[in-house]
């Protein structure tokens, strides 16, 4: 009923392998990412590493074909996807458990470096313990390893070469002086306002009427 979906940034740790479902014959790529914490020394003053987290990442259908030919060891990825515990036995019958994320998708951390994307022209959890028996495992499932000739893509395969990317730097913006731009004429409004003052000042002045005074009572 509830999944638990996280987003996780670090480091891969080991190439993208190309996995075989026997049980249904799909093929799955996986590979496993770290994320270490940084924080603080106070008392040496400077960063150090802190705790880290460590998971396999499992990809399906074209996003397994598409990390396969893009992600290398080293590279800084980040990944979305949902967090799983495994538990099964390996072939001693021993418990065993695992901790493992199916992905929806993965992308290069571009904060620390630069890529171009090219569009596909036909696009529509590490195991706690880290050896032979755990790999074997992935989504739940015993898998085979995929020899060579019968992956479908590896890395590089449908990337342009075109050696390494230059990435040129804009130009500053250089702030130029620019001449002042002439006052704008006026407009009909201010012409005729200009007009009805020079007439007003040439018509000669009224002659004001003597206030009437009120006569005063004569006495009979």
């Amino acid at each position: 009923m509830f999944e638990t979906n996280l987003a996780i940034v670090g480091n891969v740790l080991t190439a993208p392998e190309w996995r075989r479902i026997p049980s249904t014959g799909a093929l799955v790529a996986n590979f496993r990412v770290v994320s270490t914490a940084r924080r603080y020394d106070r008392e040496n003053d400077r960063w150090i590493d802190g705790h880290s987290t460590r998971l396999r990442v499992v990809a399906w259908r074209r996003l397994a074909e598409n990390v396969a030919s893009s992600v290398a060891v080293g590279d800084p990825v980040v990944v979305t996807g949902r967090l799983y515990t495994r538990e099964w036995k390996d072939e001693n019958d021993n418990p065993r458990v695992s901790y493992e994320m199916e992905a929806y998708a993965i992308g290069l951390d571009l904060a620390r470096g630069r890529c171009r994307f090219y569009r596909s022209k036909t696009a529509q959890g590490v195991a706690q313990i880290e050896d032979s028996a755990a790999d074997a495992i992935v989504a739940g499932l015993p898998s085979l390893p995929v020899a060579d000739e019968e992956v479908s893509i590896a890395f590089g395969d449908g990337v342009p070469d075109e050696g390494e990317p230059n990435f040129v730097e804009p130009e500053p913006i250089v702030a130029t002086k620019t001449e002042p731009e002439p006052d704008p004429k006026p407009d009909e409004d201010e012409e005729l306002a200009l007009e009805v003052e020079r007439l007003a000042a040439e018509q000669p002045p009224v002659a004001r009427r003597a206030r009437r005074t009120k006569r005063e009572p004569v006495a009979a």
